[in-house]
Parts: C-alpha cells; structure tokens; sequence
C-alpha cells in the first residue's frame, strides 16, 4: 500500500483503478459538470482525458473540526479502495464534497450510497422533461 492508499491499482477483487485529482482547474471543471446529491455527499462529474476515472475528495472546514474532517476522508478513501469505484467510469473526473452527516452513516451504507452514485451520475437525465408537449398524445 502506497501511504494513503487513494491511489488504486492494487490486484484486491472490488478495486478499480482509478487516481486522484490533485489540480484545482480540475475540481473547478468537475464543479461545472453533472452532479448528484445524497444526504452525505455531493458528487460532481465531467469528462477528462482517457485513462482511469480520477477521483477529488473535498471537506471543508465548515464540516467539522480537523479530527472530524480526516475521518471523514478516511472513511471515504476506505469505501473507494473497498470497490465502491468500480461502478465509475473510466476518462471522467470525479469530486466528492462530504458533509458532516458521513460520520454517523453505517459503513456499508456509504459503500452502497456512492455506487448508486457513480450509477446514477453517469446517466445524465433527458432535458425538457418526458411529457410530450401540451396538445400532443
């Protein structure tokens, strides 16, 4: 394992490569991408170069004091390198913004929180609505 263990190209089962992001343009271009929201994090998506899905985690002070904000990150890399990346998809840059509720989430949940995610986030819902326009059937 390599220090923090965020970065994943290990032979686990589960464990998807993915990498960090570490450039702020990045996060400011995931920023204005697609996004999803949970009760425990915020995910944002845009697409990047090719290669393996890049992944930021982001907690801010507001969330909690500097104990509080590293085992939130903790948790998250821990839930990631468990395989909860291998849903994402590969050549897209991914932002998590955790809140504080992330603390009191059962582990397993958060695992299967951000799956459904990583699912959800990469299916981009239809603009205009499904509704046909009025006075057409």
């Amino acid at each position: 394992m390599t220090g923090s263990g965020f970065d994943s190209t290990s032979d686990e089962p589960g464990a998807g490569a993915f990498a960090r992001l570490k450039v702020r343009a990045d996060f400011l271009r995931a920023a204005k991408g697609s996004r999803f929201h949970s009760r425990c994090f915020s995910m944002q998506m845009a697409a990047a170069d090719p290669g393996p899905a890049r992944i930021g985690l982001t907690v801010t002070r507001k969330t909690g004091t500097s104990t509080e904000r590293n085992r939130i990150r903790r948790r998250l890399r821990e839930a990631l390198r468990l395989g909860a990346v291998a849903a994402a998809s590969p050549g897209q840059d991914y932002v998590i913004v955790a809140r504080r509720d992330l603390l009191c989430e059962p582990f397993t949940a958060l695992q299967a929180d951000l799956s459904r995610a990583f699912d959800k986030i990469r299916r981009p819902r239809p603009k205009g609505g499904s509704r046909p326009p009025a006075g057409e059937t």
